[in-house]
């Protein structure tokens, strides 16, 4: 679709996990597909967390570990096209300590959710708030017209009449749409052609000057609108180029997911960790013994080959059981609910628990050392049984 119209632009933001996956099962022309419109200028590719976890729930080093892996695996396949300036936090959960450590990396800017704004709507200007000692540069996503999209509510029509409203006699505007990507096509069959294309159509349409040659949808904005401004389709780091910085109040902890209400109460990411959700006590307690033990695996002093293989692979798995879907269908209230993706979480996150045993039996720390491990995996085992009891009985 933007190959067949190359006056579309977006930016996008892949975990490495997805990466891997395209390539082992043979989607090459996808991977080609993403490289070719970024050699193009049509696609910005921004970084995220390699295997989708939710960062402001897990340690410091953690975060930074998921951030490089995501950033190595993709510039492995991307190639020199894989440049980001941006920074995409996955399901939008951000934090003050997560801007801090995306600053320390040397990110521009991160993609949060409207929720999170406390200053006057960003539509002229770009907000800039601290990090420790320095500043970073929020985008905030427009949630009622991304929503709007993402749950096919709107038209290429109703969406650009959207954005005209929103000029309100101001010169210039942008607006920040966000969705995930398999809303066009997969979530919403076609909509990639019914809405997305039609909306490209409609706004390289609306630049041209002979009327006879105009789409459908040009000539229906036309009768029902006075005046229509110049709209155009810029990636995100364009928009940079384009608006001044001002200094706001910082953002809220938040998800795309996240209410006002939640906010207010503390329950920051409520689909991943709520408070009064038993399931998610018991796996961060779970997953949270893995942190734990890892990091203390991965420095123990040792010259056997064998406790440094097991050591890297606990970490290896690691890396991959903080992955956010365990927690998300864990929500039967919610409606999401999914025994076996739960279960998913915990058999990797047992996978990690296996090879620190090993480790940690094969080294020469001390019996106290030992045993200090041994009752965490104990209790991580009583912890992951009464998790699967209760998806049993529930």
């Amino acid at each position: 679709m933007f190959l067949k119209h190359p006056n579309a632009k977006v930016t996008i933001n892949i975990c490495g996990s997805l990466t891997d996956l395209l390539s082992e099962h043979g989607a090459q022309d996808v991977l080609d597909g993403l490289k070719r419109l970024a050699q193009k200028k049509q696609l910005e590719f921004v970084d995220t967390a390699k295997y989708h976890a939710i960062l402001p729930l897990i340690p410091k080093h953690e975060i930074q570990e998921q951030i490089r892996l995501n950033h190595k695996t993709n510039s492995h396949f991307f190639k020199e096209v894989y440049k980001t300036r941006g920074f995409f936090p996955p399901e939008m959960c951000y934090s003050d300590e997560v801007a801090g450590i995306l600053k320390i990396m040397q990110y521009d800017w991160v993609l949060v959710s409207g929720i999170a704004c406390q200053s006057e709507w960003p539509l002229d200007y770009i907000s800039s708030v601290s990090c420790d000692s320095s500043y970073i540069k929020i985008f905030f996503r427009d949630d009622i017209i991304s929503n709007k999209i993402s749950f096919h509510n709107t038209n290429s029509v109703a969406f650009i009449k959207d954005l005209v409203n929103l000029l309100k006699g101001k010169r210039d505007i942008y607006v920040i749409t966000a969705m995930d990507a398999e809303t066009f096509g997969h979530h919403i069959r076609n909509w990639e052609k019914t809405f997305l294309a039609d909306v490209y159509e409609t706004i390289d349409g609306l630049k041209r000057k002979s009327k006879k040659t105009l789409p459908r949808a040009c000539k229906k904005i036309i009768s029902e609108l006075r005046e229509i401004p110049q709209i155009d389709v810029l990636t995100m780091s364009e928009i940079l180029e384009r608006f001044p910085i001002r200094k706001t109040k910082p953002a809220l902890a938040s998800s795309w997911s996240t209410s006002k209400d939640e906010v207010l109460k503390g329950n920051y990411y409520p689909l991943w960790k709520d408070p009064s959700n038993l399931i998610h006590k018991l796996q961060w307690r779970c997953l949270n013994i893995c942190f734990e033990l890892v990091e203390k695996v991965v420095h123990l002093r040792s010259n056997n080959k064998e406790v440094s293989r097991f050591s890297a692979l606990a970490r290896t798995y690691l890396d991959k059981a903080v992955f956010s879907c365990q927690f998300w269908w864990a929500n039967k209230s919610r409606g999401t609910w999914d025994i076996n993706l739960i279960n998913k979480g915990l058999m990797l996150q047992e996978e990690v628990l296996l090879n620190v045993h090993k480790a940690i039996n094969l080294s020469v720390a001390s019996d106290k050392t030992k045993k200090d491990f041994y009752r965490k995996i104990f209790l991580f085992r009583r912890l992951a049984n009464r998790v699967r009891d209760m998806l049993a009985a529930g």
